[in-house]
């Protein structure tokens, strides 16, 4: 198992890694939201290794056999690595590459507000989104958010691929 998990853990991670880093620089110009659904994209294809590395253990080392449980457990495992490669990205993207993007993305939010919403309605809403910005705007945090969405989606993706692949012969 501990091969499995590593192998596609690290294909996962590398992949998330590559492709994190590609949206983030090249899709700097788009809007925020075409950014959120590449990264989503990007999670979800990285997240694809979950699916192949618990048919592997199953195939190749198990003698095609893999409980469900086992199952949720090496998928788990392997998000975790993919976690952390789009964790590590994302902190060195708001750190180095573009330290001014929590800024940036509260500037933009605004001005979408501003559009969209009037009065005290804007008001109300823009001073949440400023308070919500300062207490969880950190690298860090946003990092460690990163890994937990990563790891949720990929806890899905276990499940769905352990239901799957549960074979007991």
């Amino acid at each position: 198992m501990k091969n499995s998990v590593i192998k596609y853990g690290l294909y996962g991670l590398f992949t998330a890694m590559i492709c994190f880093l590609f949206v983030l620089w090249f899709g700097q110009e788009l809007s925020y939201s075409s950014q959120e659904v590449l990264g989503y994209l990007t999670m979800i294809a990285s997240l694809s290794f979950v699916y192949f590395g618990i048919r592997h253990y199953r195939d190749q080392v198990n003698n095609g056999r893999v409980s469900f449980w086992k199952a949720v457990g090496i998928g788990v495992l392997i998000s975790a690595f993919v976690g952390l490669g789009i964790g590590i990205v994302d902190y060195i993207y708001t750190t180095s590459i573009n330290p001014d993007f929590a800024s940036e993305y509260l500037e933009r939010s605004i001005e979408t507000m501003e559009a969209t919403l009037s009065g005290d309605e804007l008001e109300l809403k823009k001073a949440e989104l400023t308070r919500q910005m300062e207490d969880y705007g950190g690298s860090g945090f946003m990092a460690i958010l990163m890994f937990v969405t990563v790891l949720i989606i990929g806890f899905v993706i276990a499940l769905i691929s352990g239901l799957i692949l549960q074979r007991k012969i």
